[in-house]
């Protein structure tokens, strides 16, 4: 069982035939490390009229920052598409959203499809390229990979004083994406768990956490940590916590490319080896669940809303998904991750998916989709109702960070000019698959629960694999 690592070589194929079928539409969305010169022309006339260099000015198109809600295109007549992956509320929280827009836009129709098995199912959709008009953009696009699916929204320097982590979708010095709110990297917990089991302090170290967890196992009947397992995107969150939450350092992945062994253990256990042992250690010594592949990600909100579940490490956008789930919203609670450098800790603070309009999409429907995606992230109550931290830099942070009292929260810079895709294509090269779909820290948990390698052999192999991709890429290593 190797989690979404079984889905990549059958996920390729597909996208072969895909592109093949959709006359040469090219399979860049597949595979990040596969971009080729003639991944630009899978976008056609779209990616000349909308490129990096036009930044939405050909065609008429505004930037986001161009046009006025509710004031702007008023006759404009067209009918848009929206995926989305919340398929427990895209009927009716999303609906709702819709209908308000279009009480402002009468002629403009705003459609909802949700999508289970996202990541897999858009990245397919994206080749063909008429899947519709706005999507969460799936991370198996690379960043030099943007302007080839979707339409640039505008300069980075001109948007970068009003929204939040607009680098993480921005290629270049142009926007691609918009994030749909951001998250704080913490851990979701139950409190009454926590003080059933007589714990009243938080932990702030590794080993902490861990004695915190087996304290819950002997005291009280709920499963110590929730790894969600078989859902693999859940996996993934752990690689959200390897820089800035693990390190204080929000140049960390910027450098993480230039570093020689950035995976290996340190002595104040800070880092990304921190953060996977933590996820090793709770599976070896028996702090999860008794049968990870039969985790279900939608029943775990109930059950950690029951008390059955302690904790699970997700980012801070989970927590109103969790309250809802039962009767017992004030029982969820949300702590940093038990990581601390030099007495302090941290939270990385990043974006969840981010909105962006197909490259391909009709002039109208561009717009169209540009005048809901402005409303959406400055004018609805998404953030609200998700718990985010709002896109716009004056929005009010969510009431769940308020536990963060004294906890720096960060943000990862953009990286140095000219090095924009390089953790990217070292990433990939490397094949360890560090925040894309490739989920590699179910790697490690198969490790620690079938007791087949050590986490320090894991930990050396990807820094062999980096090392590799650094030489073979012609990168400079800093000793």
């Amino acid at each position: 069982m190797k989690c979404k690592r079984l889905i990549a070589l059958g996920l390729t194929a597909v996208l072969a035939m895909s592109a093949a079928a959709c006359g040469g539409s090219g399979d860049a969305g597949s595979n990040a490390s596969d971009t080729s010169d003639t991944a630009a022309d899978s976008a056609g006339e779209g990616a000349d009229s909308t490129g990096a260099d036009g930044a939405g000015e050909a065609s008429g198109i505004p930037t986001i920052d161009g046009i006025t809600v509710g004031e702007d295109y008023q006759d404009l007549q067209a009918s848009i598409k929206v995926l989305t992956n919340r398929t427990d509320i895209v009927d009716t929280v999303y609906k709702g959203y819709a209908e308000q827009f279009m009480e402002l836009y009468p002629n403009i129709t705003v459609e909802y499809e949700g999508i289970t098995d996202y990541e897999e199912s858009v990245t397919l959709r994206l080749t063909a390229g008429d899947w519709g008009d706005i999507m969460f953009i799936p991370t198996s696009v690379a960043k030099n990979e943007l302007s080839t699916y979707f339409m640039p929204l505008g300069d980075f320097q001109a948007l970068k004083d009003t929204y939040n982590f607009l680098e993480e979708k921005s290629f270049e010095n142009v926007v691609y994406g918009i994030a749909n709110g951001g998250t704080a990297s913490g851990i979701a917990y139950n409190k009454k768990v926590w003080a059933d089991a007589g714990i009243t302090t938080m932990p702030k170290t590794p080993e902490e956490f861990l004695e915190d967890l087996q304290i819950i196992k002997d005291k009280t009947d709920a499963v110590p940590l929730y790894t969600n397992f078989a859902a693999g995107w859940t996996m993934g969150a752990w690689d959200a916590y390897t820089d800035c939450a693990a390190t204080g350092d929000p140049d960390f992945k910027n450098n993480m490319v230039h570093m020689s062994n950035p995976f290996a253990k340190r002595d104040d256990m800070t880092g990304p080896y921190a953060v996977y042992y933590i996820l090793y250690e709770a599976v070896a010594r028996g702090l999860v669940e008794e049968d990870p592949a039969s985790t279900d990600w939608e029943s775990s909100k109930g059950a950690i809303n029951r008390g059955e579940i302690a904790t699970m490490v997700l980012g801070s956008w989970c927590v109103e998904q969790f309250k809802e789930a039962g009767d017992n919203p004030d029982d969820i609670g949300y702590m940093p991750f038990p990581i601390s450098v030099n007495g302090k800790q941290y939270a990385g603070s990043g974006g969840n998916y981010a909105f962006g309009i197909n490259v391909q999409a009709s002039d109208d429907n561009k717009i169209a989709a540009l005048l809901y995606m402005k409303w959406l992230v400055e004018e609805s109550t998404i953030y609200l109702d998700e718990g985010s931290i709002p896109a716009r830099k004056d929005g009010e942070y969510p009431s769940v960070l308020e536990a963060f009292d004294g906890v720096e929260l960060l943000s990862n810079n953009q990286a140095p000019e000219g090095e924009e895709d390089l953790f990217d294509n070292i990433n990939n090269e490397s094949e360890v698959g560090i925040n894309n779909n490739d989920y590699p820290d179910c790697e490690i948990l198969e490790a620690a629960l079938y007791g087949t390698r050590t986490l320090d052999d894991i930990m050396n192999e990807w820094n062999e694999k980096w090392t590799a991709a650094q030489e073979s890429l012609g990168v400079e290593v800093n000793q």
